[in-house]
């Protein structure tokens, strides 16, 4: 048996990098790591990176196929979910509300990055 694991980061491909940061700045704040090809920010235990590609990809990310559907990032408490509507509201960054989860019915929102990534905020509580 593996010891205990956890996520230590995560890095995305995105074709605009100040978008991407402007995006996740409304959401973690300043990022603790920037460069002129990546940015970092931080959640508890893990890092997330946005590095830009030179590739340039006629074809859009779709959720839907091969690959990740969505990153979604745990509250413990559903007042944490409400704090977090608010601030994204604060922000002026559309998101779908609070919704309750149809297999977990467990309460959620979600929204997409500029690059079409999925992102949740899932309260297990």
């Amino acid at each position: 048996m593996l010891p205990s694991l956890y996520i230590d980061h995560l890095v995305y491909r995105v074709h605009n990098l100040a978008a991407t940061e402007n995006f996740y700045r409304a959401i973690f704040g300043d990022p603790v790591f920037k460069n002129e090809e990546a940015v970092m920010y931080q959640a508890e235990d893990t890092k997330l990176f946005f590095t830009t590609t030179p590739r340039n990809s006629s074809i859009a990310y779709n959720k839907e196929q091969p690959g990740l559907n969505h990153l979604a990032f745990g509250v413990r408490e559903p007042a944490h979910l409400r704090e977090i509507a608010k601030h994204l509201d604060t922000s002026a960054i559309k998101h779908s509300g609070i919704g309750i989860d149809a297999h977990g019915k467990k309460e959620y929102i979600w929204l997409d990055d500029p690059n079409g990534f999925r992102i949740e905020f899932y309260c297990r509580a």
